[in-house]
């Protein structure tokens, strides 16, 4: 099955919620009017989208109808379409142009962090790249061996300490041993822990130190892994996140899972940051870039 197959049914629990509810709601009007918004911007909300994104939505697809001269309600659905995907287009390419580039992923736990971060380093590697992964969230001793399962099965190393150790010398040896070997990506695993967004800014900023000193015109992402199964929680993560961190991206888990895959629209629309890659599934070729063309069309089709 190849991965737009794949999307296309992990998003099925979201087409269900959403784009049924949309294609309902089209049909039971005669004309395009007020009410005819108001009650698909009650859809889109309801569909994890946000209130402002989904007003925003409503305003520019009555400014198209109007200035279109649009009259059948079963023209939106194509309108819509259109919109979403230039609401979701964007950088979502990695910027790796350095050797060694550093990619560094934040999140809290059991949102797929340590698994997104297998996936990654397997699609770096099948792209010809020699990938070396840094153990940095030394707050949990099962996040260091879980890391170390990951990067066995995509075969790279990956540098680690003892649990409690401190997660900048990591990464400071991580770069050492990269600089050694001649890596070309440095994928660093961090803690995520939102409880106290204090410990967080300054060990992310202590990390932020070591990488800035020892390469200092390296190529740097920041990926903030959000659970798609979670919808606006998800959101106010990124929120949090984006104050502590300055996020690059987003990678986008279990949205296989969820019926809520409308939280892609919110977290691009409201949050200025674009979603790098998504995940449906447990296999390491499950993580593919997003493509908001491919979304779309596996959303609506």
């Amino acid at each position: 099955m190849g991965f737009f197959d794949k999307l296309k049914q992990g998003l099925k629990k979201t087409k269900d919620s959403m784009i049924k509810q949309v294609d309902n709601m089209v049909k039971s009007f005669r004309k395009i009017d007020e009410a005819f918004f108001e009650e698909l911007e009650d859809v889109l909300i309801m569909s994890d989208v946000g209130a402002q994104t989904a007003h925003k939505i409503c305003e520019e697809l009555a400014d198209r109808v109007k200035s279109r001269k649009v009259e059948d309600p079963e023209e939106i659905t194509g309108m819509l379409k259109e919109l979403l995907i230039e609401l979701m287009s964007g950088a979502d390419e990695l910027h790796l142009g350095t050797k060694p580039s550093v990619i560094l992923v934040i999140g809290v736990n059991g949102v797929g962090k340590t698994t997104s971060i297998g996936k990654m380093a397997a699609r770096l590697r099948e792209q010809g790249k020699s990938v070396l992964l840094g153990a940095a969230d030394t707050f949990r001793a099962a996040a260091i061996d879980q890391l170390q399962v990951w990067a066995d099965r995509a075969g790279v190393k990956m540098i680690r300490h003892n649990e409690g150790s401190d997660p900048a010398a990591v990464v400071f040896d991580t770069i050492s041993a990269a600089k050694a070997a001649g890596s070309d990506v440095i994928i660093c695993d961090t803690a995520g822990r939102l409880h106290n967004k204090k410990n967080l800014m300054d060990e992310l900023a202590k990390i932020n130190r070591v990488i800035g000193r020892e390469l200092p015109d390296s190529d740097l992402e920041v990926l903030l892994v959000l659970d798609a199964t979670t919808g606006q929680n998800a959101v106010n993560q990124a929120i949090q996140f984006k104050e502590a961190a300055g996020i690059t991206g987003i990678i986008l888990t279990k949205l296989d899972g969820t019926a809520k895959g409308g939280v892609v629209i919110a977290i691009q629309d409201s949050l200025g940051i674009p979603v790098k890659f998504v995940g449906v599934g447990e296999q390491l070729d499950d993580m593919q870039p997003f493509d908001p063309e491919q979304f779309v069309e596996a959303l609506f089709d």
